[in-house]
């Protein structure tokens, strides 16, 4: 299985709770009617809590306090499936619907996107 993760930020002018909400209650069906056409096996939204809530986890690691405000994470059943989904009018198609969206509510300049191979480590 291939993995696309994208770790997003949310556009300056909305609040966490508006960015949240439009990506779960617009965004998310929208990736759910592409998700056949676009070989999508399975799509997880992570919702980041409330700003502040793993301050005390961000500065054990001494890492700088910019929050993200989710991830998302897409499957294809391999880097061959993804492209030959998104090689079709169709997919390509449905990938620009969705990249037109995705301008509407994340940082796209600051929301980094990456695909790669999930290992299982602990599964109970």
């Amino acid at each position: 299985m291939i993995k696309l993760v994208y770790s997003l930020h949310r556009r300056a002018e909305l609040s966490r709770e508006q960015f949240q909400r439009y990506w779960r209650e617009t965004h998310a069906p929208l990736v759910r009617e592409r998700s056949e056409v676009l070989g999508i096996r399975r799509y997880v939204q992570v919702h980041t809590l409330p700003e502040g809530a793993s301050a005390a986890l961000a500065a054990s690691r001494a890492v700088e306090e910019d929050e993200y405000d989710g991830v998302a994470e897409l499957w294809w059943d391999s880097l061959e499936a993804l492209a030959a989904a998104a090689g079709t009018p169709a997919g390509q198609r449905a990938g620009a619907e969705l990249l037109e969206d995705e301008r509407r509510f994340i940082d796209l300049s600051r929301s980094p996107i990456f695909l790669a191979e999930e290992h299982v480590v602990v599964e109970r």
